[in-house]
Formats: structure tokens, sequence, C-alpha cells
């Protein structure tokens, strides 16, 4: 008891406890930062708690404290927030993949909104003027809304039974089924269900010991065309029928179209989905969806935005932000799109461009992004393939417009010097990951551009 009212009658003289590794506490959540860091407030301080949601009284337990600044785990929650909900997934809080899925959207929204502003102010006060900020928008759907996904095989527990589906959460080894997952449709989960069962007895691929047969089931569909496209992806270590997988997967009552069921073997040690050799067992490797009225090749590896109808959201507010753009003498711009993918964005600025050119490192989606222009009849594309650093020296046309949408570590630091050597008035940069953004635009401030707009849009419901 004594111990208690003194540890009490410091925090209220203003001098916290200094928090230790081990020391198990109970706060309150108050705010979430990007992108899974709950700040709780406790009588012994501030820690960040990951997995946790605005609102939530919760006990932790310390496990770090580096530079002086806590971390905590979660062992319970011990009252909900006042928004929170019964998720609709019934995988939510063992996989590892919807970190909001017990709130409603109308909650989640706020809470990036709030994340994305903060990281943007915490460099934009630097360049002495307001900037306008346009909030968020949510995508169209909250569920069903994914085109692609990558399912792991593993166990969910040592030597468990075989399981299909995302990695348990602060695991990187366990993977749970997810055979209700609610962010993709009834075809993924009919895929997935009917591929468990089929190779229950099989072996994986042990992440520690490199040895075993299965690796990742990988399913991509269109959202307005409904085509599907399967790959099951193994190592070369044992053999198994995989023809009659195929036919299996060919008698389920799904919604859309298969066009093509691929096996690609991957010997590489990383836990990546790559291609050492592929083989079509039915169909072909690619096939089409719709954005904005075009349509797009997809293969296999191409880079697509995985939601198609956030990505109209995404595609509308870039050509919104970007408005009339003019070239020399009131000629149509020459608009290079750099990063280019699979060239959407490249091909939504076409119809107002006098000649758009696109850079992109990955062959493929070059490739892809040149079959697409082609597809929509757009003549005025050009596709190159290579590092941006070392392109924007080989091009010939000098820009009119920048559209930056780089990988999630953003720019390279040389190439973001060679593009700012432009001297382009405007540029638009679209980012998928807001730490990066803001690293990228401390150089942009530095010789003077501004932030003019900016929004957020919410590509990942669910999701942080």
């Amino acid at each position: 008891m004594y111990a208690s009212t003194f540890r009490f009658y410091k925090v209220r003289m203003g001098v916290k406890e200094k928090m230790k590794k081990g020391q198990i506490i109970s706060g309150k959540v108050i705010r979430l930062d990007y992108p899974n860091k709950g700040v709780v407030e406790t009588e012994e301080g501030t820690c960040v708690v990951k997995n946790t949601l605005p609102g939530q009284q919760i006990t932790l337990m310390i496990n770090k404290v580096k530079k002086g600044k806590p971390e905590g785990r979660l062992l319970s929650i011990d009252k909900r927030a006042d928004s929170e909900m019964d998720s609709p997934c019934p995988h939510f809080g063992l996989c590892g993949g919807c970190t909001l899925m017990s709130l409603p959207y109308d909650a989640q929204l706020p809470i990036k909104e709030a994340q994305v502003k903060k990281l943007l102010d915490s460099v934009l006060y630097k360049q002495g003027s307001d900037y306008g900020w346009e909030g968020i928008k949510g995508s169209p759907r909250q569920f069903a809304y994914r085109n692609k996904m990558e399912f792991s095989f593993g166990d969910e527990e040592k030597d468990g039974p075989l399981s299909l589906g995302m990695h348990k959460r602060n695991s990187f080894y366990d993977v749970v089924t997810v055979g209700e997952c609610q962010i993709v449709d009834a075809d993924y989960r009919r895929i997935l269900t009917f591929t468990k069962e089929y190779f229950a007895d099989c072996s994986f691929y042990h992440r520690l010991k490199h040895v075993g047969y299965l690796r990742h089931l990988l399913v991509r569909k269109a959202v307005k065309t409904e085509d599907i496209l399967i790959a099951l992806v193994t190592t070369s270590q044992e053999e198994h029928d995989v023809k009659s997988w195929q036919e299996g997967i060919m008698q389920l009552p799904l919604d859309g179209k298969i066009k093509g069921i691929l096996h690609i073997i991957n010997d590489s040690v990383a836990d990546v989905v790559k291609s050492d050799k592929t083989e079509i067992l039915y169909g072909q490797d690619w096939f089409y969806e719709e954005i904005l009225g075009m349509k797009f090749k997809i293969s296999t590896f191409s880079f697509f935005q995985t939601n198609s109808l956030g990505a109209e959201v995404l595609y509308e507010t870039a050509r919104n932000f970007i408005g009339e753009i003019s070239g020399e003498n009131g000629k149509k711009p020459v608009i290079y799109d750099l990063y280019s993918g699979t060239g959407t964005i490249a091909q939504m600025m076409a119809p107002v461009a006098e000649k758009v050119i696109g850079v992109e490192i990955v062959e493929e989606a070059v490739v892809a992004a040149r079959e697409n222009a082609e597809l929509n009849s757009l003549h005025n594309c050009e596709f190159i393939a290579g590092d941006v650093l070392k392109v924007l020296d080989c091009i010939d046309e000098k820009p009119d417009f920048i559209i930056l949408d780089p990988p999630r570590d953003g720019v390279h630091s040389k190439a973001l010097q060679k593009i700012i050597g432009f001297g382009m008035d405007r540029l638009l940069y679209i980012s998928c990951k807001p730490t990066s953004l803001v690293r990228d635009l401390e150089e942009f401030l530095k010789v003077g551009y501004v932030v003019e707009r900016a929004v957020a849009v919410d590509m990942f419901p669910g999701t942080g």
C-alpha cells in the first residue's frame, strides 16, 4: 500500500517513474500514429503500443526502452473504444492483415487523415505558407475491394496442420488460414479453401530450414471484367499432381471467369513471390481490367493498384490536381510519368499531352504499358525500361510537367536532385508511404518549392 501511494505521489508532483523493461502497466490509447503506433498515456508516462485503437483502455508490458522512448506489448484490452464494434471478419486479431477492421469505416477515415496530416505538418511548417489540406477520400468499397492476394502456406503453430492464408499478427513464421477473409470476394475464399484441402498432406516451404514444397497461392481478379488469374507457387524439391489441382479449380462454382492457371517454380530463399520457371496449366498468363473507361492488360507480376475502384478515385484526383497545363508557346505539354508501372497514369494524361514519357525499372511492366497504350489507341505514349536515375540523362525531350509515383521507399536521393534540376514550375507527387513523402518534401522545400494542395486517398480499408 505504501509503495503504491508513494508512486502516485511522484506522478502527481510531475516526477514520473522511469519505465523499465518487463514492467506491467495500464493506460489509455490517445491516438494512433502512422502506421500502427498506438500512443498510450499512463500514470508512468507515455509509451507506444502497436495493434491498439484510440480510446481503448489497455494493459501492457514494456518490452524495450530505446533512447528514452518506451515501447510496450499489448497484454489485454480492458475497455473497448466507444466506436469499436465486433469485427465482420472472424480472423480479426489473429491475422496480421487488418488492424482497423473493428471500427466502422467512418471512424477509420479520420484516424488515417490525422496520421497523414500530422506527418505533412511536421515538415511543411518550414515553407512559411499554408497549404490546402483537402482531407481524405474514402474507398468506394470497404469490403471485397482487393484485386490481388498473395496467400502463404505454412502452419499456425509449430508442427501443426497445413494452413494457407496470411501471417499471424506479430509473427514472421506462423500462418493463419483466412477462409473467411473480408477484403476479398467469395471467389478468392473458394479457391483458397479448395487449394488448402487438396494439398493437406503436402509439405510447405520452411523459411528457416529452406526445405519443403508449397510456398504461395497468388490470386488476381479484375473488379470490372471479373477475369481471374491463379498461380500456385512451389519449390522444385518435390513433385505433386498439380494438373489434378488445376482440374479441381476449374470445377469450382466461381462468379468470375478463369483466364489462366499457372504453376510457378521458385527456389529462391527469399520469402517473395517470384518465378524461376512458369508453366501455364490452363489458358493464359494475363487478363484485362478496366479503369476509367480504359482497358489494361495485367500479367502475373505486373504492378497494378490492388484496389481498382480506389484507383479510379486516385487517378481522378490526380487529373483534378494537375488541371490545365500547357507547353511552350501554348502547345500541348510533354509530361514525364516517373515510376510509371504499367502506364495507368501516363495513359490517363495522354489525351491532354503532346507526349507522355513513362520510365519504369521493371521490364515486364514496361512491356505491359506499351501493350496497354496500343489497346487504348494512345499513340503519344513512350515507355522506357530502366532506372529513373540513369534514364533521365538519355531523354531528348524536356518535360513541361512531371508526375512522380515512386515505390514505397520514395525517390532515390540522386534521382530526386535530377528531377529538381529540371526546374519545373509545378509537379505532382503521388505517394504510397507518407513517411517517404515527408523525407522527399524536405529536399523540395530546400530549393524553394512549396506544397499547394494535398489530399489523402484511402486504398486499403480495414488496414493500417
